[in-house]
């Protein structure tokens, strides 16, 4: 959506398809090194798709871990999101994000709760009640359409006014 990044004073440094891995590589250039005041990562569902092949969830966490742990240092403020729900990947069916999210995300939660992080919980907000994503909400399970992305703006917009709100 990128309207949402022109007509707000916000940057995204989001590449569809990379994991938390080539996120964590090149979090200095895309993050620290421009300074903001507070950072939204959300990541994991390429990981769960295996885009680069097999990893655990608690290896994904720990990228996400080190990712906010360098924005802190940074006097960066840090706002963990919760994966959006999927029932499956129809590219890669038998991976079960259905029930490798939930679980990712109960660990990204706890981790923000005991560090002091944001959470911004856009799972609850868009399930479908069996961990896929509301049908309006997606065109193929996994992708966001604009209804889906209308939700997600009024929730880090929310949360944004807040953080920066409180700095």
């Amino acid at each position: 959506m990128p309207e949402f990044f022109t007509s707000n004073p916000y940057l995204d440094r989001g590449i569809s398809g990379q994991v938390t891995a080539q996120m964590l590589v090149r979090f200095r250039a895309d993050v620290l090194n421009l300074d903001p005041e507070a950072v939204v990562i959300l990541a994991g569902t390429n990981d769960i798709a295996e885009n680069q092949g097999p990893i655990g969830l608690e290896d994904i966490a720990g990228n996400i871990q080190s990712m906010a742990e360098l924005a802190h240092a940074h006097g960066i403020r840090v706002i963990i999101c919760s994966v959006l729900p999927a029932a499956e990947y129809s590219w890669r069916p038998g991976l079960g994000p259905d029930y490798k999210i939930p679980a990712l995300n109960s660990l990204l939660k706890s981790y923000a709760e005991s560090a002091g992080f944001d959470y911004l919980d856009y799972f609850s907000a868009m399930t479908d009640g069996e961990n896929g994503l509301i049908a309006e909400y997606t065109s193929d399970g996994v992708h966001v359409t604009l209804a889906g992305y209308d939700v997600m703006v009024t929730l880090v917009q929310d949360m944004l006014d807040t953080v920066l709100e409180n700095e």
